[in-house]
């Protein structure tokens, strides 16, 4: 089995679709089967490791933080899918190069399946909202609707990483969704408290504070002025109980900067280069903060859980679906003040407990193998049922 992934929402540091693609390429070549990647990148070139070909193709960069591109050189893609065959190819993204990869297919009689990573339409209705009024939102809305099922029902399946949002674009209209909930890799991110006291030394957060960790973009749609205005009122009413330590890069970093300068209470990477390190991070803080309100599936809640450290979050997401550090520690309500409220409260527990419990929910349930076991069952039976 010969399976290419085709996304341009693919940062050569981090990100959910990043790790998603990564694994599932380590568990097809551990099957005996083939990976193709065809991603934007630097520039053009193809490359080969063992049974994994990546394919680059020159694009300009949309974020110079994240480094994220905007794969525009659609002919080319199709000449990398000419030249590799693939038995499916997964589209990861909802815009050009979605509808290129359903042509490439149907061109070349190969079936093409989607992955909803991102429910892109909440974007737009929040942009909408903030200029115009109530009858925009609602005509955005019937927009953005019509896109995603006119879209996304050409494909043979369409990938969903949460039941509530399954649940909601059926309601929407599509008739081929199939709820796949990601995973982490156990043998990776696992507790081990030795390790976590090390990597704390390392990254020089201080022993005697409750360090918050954030790993993610640094920007508006991952609501992140909402956790740094959190922080301010934490550091307002119990000055040097908390420290903040983030990983991640993004149109805000300006705003974490002042915040670094206004308390000196803050840390910042970047970006984290691999797995292990990543794991050892999450072992290293008290809490890990999401502040999300439109994730799709939140991939950093699973992993920082799987590593023993407990979640705190605001309700409401997709993300309560995969909350085992107990919803009675999330903020009720997205704002600043409910955030900093739930923050404390949490602090105040057994977070070592209260992580070690949701490490153990997680690994029982949310390992890659069983994830990908899923998802290739699904790749076979999609490929033997394709009328070309």
């Amino acid at each position: 089995m010969v399976i290419c992934d085709l996304t341009q929402f693919y940062s050569p540091f981090s990100g959910g679709v990043r790790r998603y693609v990564a694994e599932k390429a380590t568990h097809l070549e551990s099957g005996g089967h083939r990976h193709v990647l065809i991603i934007p990148g630097e520039k053009t070139e193809r490359r080969e490791e063992g049974a994994r070909t990546t394919y680059t193709i020159e694009s300009p960069l949309v974020s110079r933080t994240a480094r994220y591109r905007a794969l525009i050189n659609l002919a080319l893609v199709e000449e990398a899918l000419e030249r590799e065959k693939p038995d499916l190819i997964e589209s990861g993204d909802p815009y050009q190069v979605a509808w290129k990869a359903l042509a490439s297919g149907r061109a070349l009689g190969i079936p093409t399946v989607g992955f909803y990573h991102s429910h892109f339409p909440d974007a737009v209705l929040r942009s909408v909202a903030k200029y115009f009024g109530s009858i925009s939102v609602m005509m955005a809305e019937e927009i953005g609707r019509r896109y995603v099922t006119s879209l996304y029902n050409r494909f043979e399946r369409t990938l969903v990483p949460s039941q509530g949002l399954s649940d909601l674009l059926r309601e929407w209209g599509l008739e081929n969704v199939e709820t796949l909930e990601l995973g982490v890799d156990t043998g990776v991110f696992f507790p081990d408290a030795e390790r976590g006291r090390a990597a704390r030394r390392r990254l020089g957060w201080p022993d005697d504070k409750t360090v918050l960790l954030y790993v993610g973009r640094l920007n508006p749609d991952k609501n992140v002025r909402r956790l740094l205005e959190a922080f301010t009122l934490l550091q307002e009413s119990q000055p040097g109980r908390f420290h903040l330590a983030v990983i991640g890069d993004g149109m805000l970093r300006g705003s974490l900067q002042r915040l670094r300068e206004e308390t000196g209470d803050v840390s910042w990477t970047p970006y984290c280069d691999g797995a292990a390190e990543l794991a050892d991070i999450y072992r290293a803080a008290d809490l890990f903060v999401h502040p999300g309100v439109k994730e799709t599936f939140g991939l950093v809640t699973l992993e920082s859980q799987a590593c023993g450290t407990p979640v705190v979050g605001i309700r409401g997401s997709f993300m309560d679906a995969i909350n085992f550090s107990g919803l009675h520690n999330w903020s009720s309500d997205d704002n600043a003040v409910a955030l900093a409220g739930a923050i404390r409260h949490a602090a105040s527990g057994d977070t070592a407990a209260a992580g070690l419990r949701a490490a153990a929910a997680v690994s029982a349930r949310y390992d890659w193998t069983s994830v990908f076991a899923r998802l290739f069952a699904v790749y076979r039976e999609v490929i033997a049922s394709y009328k070309p």
